[in-house]
């Protein structure tokens, strides 16, 4: 008989109070909650580490693509595909990951950040795989990740990086999700939007910081969220900016203040040619 583990019991109001989340957050914790465990009774705890240690393929390098960018006194684009959004609805109607990520890596993108949530995001795990499968980029896998069978569950299904969001987890949950992915050999982008997260965030031993400009609870966006965090940063981190960034001057502006990564799908996505627009962003044309 197959060994099953259920992931940590932990409600969704364990992580956050119902007056910290907004409801669409909430749901999306308690949805992925259920989904784990109900997916852990078919795939164990004990069987999908086994899955994701026998990867032959060692992780891309998703750090290191950033690293290489900045000492080029280049743009580091993590071109993100989602097919929609909770605030903006559907952004790509025939959707196509393979083709856009190929668009993404002509237009000079230094990595990839695919959605594989699916309820708010209609994204999936096959998403992802072809959209790795289709460039020789590094991934990021962009999902509600709060146990350790999804960090185990991105590395059988080829993810380079994933992203822990700190506002919806503890700092022994944040710990334990780092050490798995180190263990795997993953990298991992720590996602804040204030200086209470960024503190909690640079206690753990992880390089990538992602300053969220949206605020998960108000979905309000500004990037002058990224202005006042990136000083509060040390320099042996890298700065990934995520969400709002529009237009290349907006790029050079938190490039001169030290930020060394963009995360940016919306933007691209609403475009018809996605891999154009990123060339834009990029002042390659």
């Amino acid at each position: 008989m197959t060994e099953t583990t259920t992931p940590s019991t932990a409600t969704p109001s364990d992580i956050k109070t119902s007056d910290e989340l907004p409801d669409v957050l909430a749901r999306i914790c308690a949805r992925t909650r259920l989904e784990v465990e109900h997916r852990s009774t078919l795939v164990s705890l004990k069987e999908i580490t086994a899955r994701a240690q026998d990867v032959k393929e060692a992780p891309r390098g998703f750090c290191r693509a950033l690293k290489e960018k900045s000492a080029d006194r280049s743009v580091g684009l993590i071109a993100e595909l989602k097919k929609a959004s909770p605030s903006a609805g559907i952004l790509q109607e025939n959707y196509n990951p393979a083709a856009i990520a190929q668009a993404y890596e002509q237009a000079g993108a230094a990595c990839l950040s695919v959605l594989t949530e699916s309820s708010c995001f209609h994204g999936s795990n096959e998403d992802l795989q072809a959209a790795r499968a289709a460039t020789s980029l590094p991934v990021l896998r962009k999902d509600f990740i709060i146990d350790p069978w999804q960090v185990y569950e991105s590395r059988t299904i080829g993810a380079d990086c994933i992203l822990l969001i700190v506002g919806i987890l503890s700092d022994e949950e944040l710990q334990e999700l780092v050490d798995h992915a180190k263990g795997l050999e993953m990298d991992v982008l720590l996602e804040v939007h204030d200086e209470e997260e960024l503190n909690r965030a640079l206690a753990i031993d992880a390089f990538l910081i992602g300053i969220n400009n949206r605020n998960l609870r108000t979905l309000i966006t500004d990037i002058e969220t990224t202005v006042v965090l990136t000083p509060l940063v040390p320099p042996d981190r890298i700065i990934v900016s995520e969400s709002g960034i529009k237009t290349h001057a907006e790029v050079t502006r938190l490039t001169d203040i030290g930020v060394t990564g963009f995360l940016v799908g919306e933007s691209l996505l609403r475009q018809p040619d996605p891999g154009q627009a990123a060339r834009v962003l990029l002042g390659r044309a």
